[in-house]
């Protein structure tokens, strides 16, 4: 059994989310994410529009993916990849390089990330309309 392992915020889900995850999926037979929790978010200085229990009801109801659990800290990821006898560690290929110090316990891959979506394009968009909307109103 292969077992893939990820790490993200996944806020406002969308269909880059979807495919990154198709994507890793296909490396194996289970996907494990850790999904970013509110305080760590916080320490990491990003802002989530849905709390971590409503990312993970939405990660968890995601067909591509086996096992979400809370990421809590940068530094869990060598105990994970041994906890869950991770086979290959994947991320977007924003992050290309950043986790190559977990090749002596598995293989490392970074995938490409789906043109043009992303969740912080989404939020400006958002903040964007609703600026607009109440310069309208007045």
């Amino acid at each position: 059994m292969t077992r893939v392992l990820t790490y993200g915020t996944f806020d406002l889900f969308h269909h880059g989310h979807v495919r990154l995850l198709e994507r890793l999926a296909a490396l194996g037979d289970e996907l494990y994410v850790g999904c970013s929790t509110d305080a760590f978010n916080a320490l990491k200085g990003k802002k989530t529009a849905l709390p971590y229990r409503h990312r993970v009801e939405v990660l968890e109801a995601c067909r591509h993916v086996t096992h979400v659990f809370p990421e809590e800290c940068w530094e869990q990821k060598r105990d994970d990849v041994q906890r869950f006898d991770i086979d290959v560690f994947g991320m977007g290929s924003d992050w290309k390089g950043e986790f190559d110090f977990l090749g002596d316990l598995c293989k490392v891959v970074y995938l490409p990330r789906t043109r043009n979506v992303s969740t912080t394009e989404i939020k400006d968009m958002v903040y964007d309309l609703q600026h607009e909307l109440r310069l309208v109103k007045g």
